[in-house]
């Protein structure tokens, strides 16, 4: 009996190796810029490789084969099973190490305060704004935080930021997608909240509309917010696969929100520059030329995605805001985020990160394709600068 629940043990840790290993690749494949259908299919790729490989593990070769679970040995396993089942192991091992190394994570110096207030949206309305769809039955998911909005104040330590604009606030919203669940009602309620937290500049970071018609949502939602040095945006993958970029960038530009992608533009605040600068690659536009901009200006970058992370400290960004992987949606207990539509896999779902000289934070964004959000509810940051 003891080696029979060995080898099952043993099995069930090869699964879980495989798991983490399709998810790494596929967090970064995701990461490219495949058109809608093509990232569909790649999808449902996914699927049957973490679905179908438990089941065929065990009766290839647990039952099959080696008879792993009937007296067999593992010596018996043919030599292509061998090598990927040490593949596996050793993802295991990489698991581990990094659930330890998260374990003892530490947020970078730079986030000097942080906190938190957690407001129940379907309280505060009196009712669940979410439309009975097909997906309406993960609504129901005991835990699901889709509805539970997280506004965060974060205080700064940014090293190139001059000292008269200590303070200086930004709200930065990301990751709306507009899609039909949650209903318009959620969104103009966050967004109520938000024009309540009296930024100097706001920021939209990409991912706005899921279906066409949906644009029709934007003056009762971002249209309600304003702030003294301007509201700013880019679009993201999700803009670019729903087909309908250049219709919400008209929208948006008309509610007064200036469109950044693949620019910059030079503000004044307190007599000194300030450059906003955004990009929407890899789906869309160019990196910004930043060809005479001001060289002593604090520059500031918009970017849907943190992949772009490494062209923001060639061009010695001070302050890169981004979105895209929403925290990963879903975190499991004493591990955290596993799914990431990233080129770093999961390193940037959300948070701050001090990658010199720039200082990088991800919102975990405020809504997804998918209503469904564990451990990982919807952010919504309110950024303080000194």
């Amino acid at each position: 009996m003891l080696p029979l629940l060995v080898n099952l043990l043993l099995l069930g840790l090869i699964c879980i190796g495989h798991a983490g290993l399709v998810a790494a690749v596929t967090n970064r494949v995701f990461g490219l810029p495949f058109s809608r259908r093509v990232f569909w299919k790649i999808r449902r790729i996914h699927d049957l490789l973490q679905l179908g490989f438990p089941p065929l593990l065990i009766i290839s070769q647990g039952i099959y084969g080696a008879r792993l679970l009937r007296g067999g040995v593992w010596s018996d396993l043919p030599i292509p099973w061998q090598c990927y089942i040490a593949i596996c192991g050793l993802m295991v091992l990489g698991l581990v190490i990094l659930a330890a190394l998260r374990l003892f994570h530490r947020d970078p110096q730079q986030l000097r305060v942080s906190h938190t207030e957690t407001i129940d949206i379907a309280r505060r309305l009196g009712n669940r704004p979410v439309s009975r769809n097909h997906l309406y039955p993960l609504t129901l998911l005991p835990g699901n935080e889709i509805l539970r909005l997280q506004v965060s104040g974060k205080r700064l330590a940014v090293p190139g930021l001059p000292a008269e604009w200590k303070g200086l606030s930004i709200l930065h919203v990301s990751d709306l997608h507009y899609i039909g669940s949650p209903t318009l009602t959620y969104f103009a309620e966050v967004m109520r909240i938000a024009a309540g937290q009296s930024a100097d500049l706001i920021v939209f970071t990409g991912d706005l509309v899921d279906r066409p018609e949906l644009v029709d949502w934007l003056p009762a939602t971002l249209g309600q917010l304003s702030a003294p040095l301007g509201c700013y945006f880019v679009l993201g993958n999700h803009d670019w696969h729903c087909g309908t970029a250049d219709q919400t960038r008209q929208r948006m530009t008309e509610l007064g929100w200036v469109d950044i992608a693949s620019r910059w533009v030079s503000i004044e605040h307190h007599g000194l520059p300030l450059v906003v600068a955004g990009t929407e690659l890899p789906w869309m536009g160019t990196f910004p030329d930043l060809a005479g901009a001001p060289a002593e200006a604090f520059r500031l970058l918009l970017s849907h995605t943190p992949d772009n992370i490494g062209w923001a400290r060639r061009e010695k960004f001070d302050l890169m805001l981004a979105g895209h992987n929403h925290g990963g949606q879903i975190r499991l207990p004493g591990f955290g985020p596993v799914f990431c539509p990233s080129l770093y896999g999961c390193r940037y779902a959300s948070g701050t990160f001090w990658e010199s000289p720039t200082l990088l934070h991800v919102s975990r964004g405020i809504s997804g394709t998918e209503p469904i959000r564990f451990r990982c509810p919807p952010d919504l940051t309110h950024l303080v600068l000194e």
